[in-house]
């Protein structure tokens, strides 16, 4: 009995093995798709920064001129304005004691009217300071681009393992792995003076610049 248990392991495990496929000719390569892309989304960081040796003036102070940035905000309907980071931290003097406090307050905005973001911009910037202003590619428009970005890194991919089955004189090809990346790099604008903001976005083409969207794939294939 114990006889017959190894002889059936032992053809049990051969038989695995000649059912696995052998692995032979294949080739792993990368091919990608790109496209330049304007950008049409407009993020920016304005801040408030108050100092008093006492946080509750600062909270007051903070809040009123919040309060009254998101006030005017909301004459802007094509801009979407939100409460950012805010903290009170105590600042040291000497021997290591607490001489006052410095509080800080942010408002972000986004929008896709670059015009009126630039206006809103120069009507809050009586009270706050620019922190810093972003140009991007809008989500919806990202996935439309990238979508058919996919389409051509598809097509690129065919095309080069047709070419690599022509060159080692193979009949066919079968795709093995095919993986699919997609990524583009912020493009940070360069903080402008005050007195520049309205008119550099009246210009949209020149504000926004363009970011480069791009889909790789990373496969592999087996020629036969």
């Amino acid at each position: 009995m114990l006889r017959f248990a190894l002889l059936f392991g032992f053809l049990f495990a051969n038989g695995c093995a000649v059912a696995e496929p052998a692995l032979y000719n294949r080739v792993d390569f990368q091919v990608e798709a790109a496209r330049e892309v304007a950008n049409d989304l407009l993020t920016a960081t304005l801040a408030v920064d108050i100092q008093d040796k006492q946080p509750a003036r600062i909270a007051q102070q903070m809040n009123a001129t919040l309060n009254a940035a998101l006030k005017k905000a909301a004459a802007f309907s094509t801009v979407k304005t939100s409460s950012g980071n805010q903290q009170t931290v105590p600042v040291y003097g000497r021997n290591n004691q607490i001489d006052a406090w410095r509080g800080h307050g942010e408002i972000r905005i986004e929008s896709r009217d670059f015009k009126a973001a630039g206006e809103l911009i120069m009507a809050l910037q009586t009270d706050m300071q620019l922190s810093g202003v972003q140009f991007g590619v809008a989500p919806d428009t990202r996935a439309q681009i990238e979508n058919g970005l996919i389409t051509d890194a598809i097509k690129a991919f065919q095309q080069r393992a047709d070419a690599i089955r022509a060159a080692m004189g193979a009949k066919s090809y079968k795709t093995v792995h095919m993986g699919i990346n997609s990524g583009m790099p912020n493009r940070p604008m360069p903080l402008m003076r005050a007195a520049s903001v309205a008119s550099s976005f009246s210009e949209a083409e020149f504000a926004s610049g363009e970011s480069r969207m791009t889909v790789q794939i990373n496969g592999t294939i087996e020629t036969q």
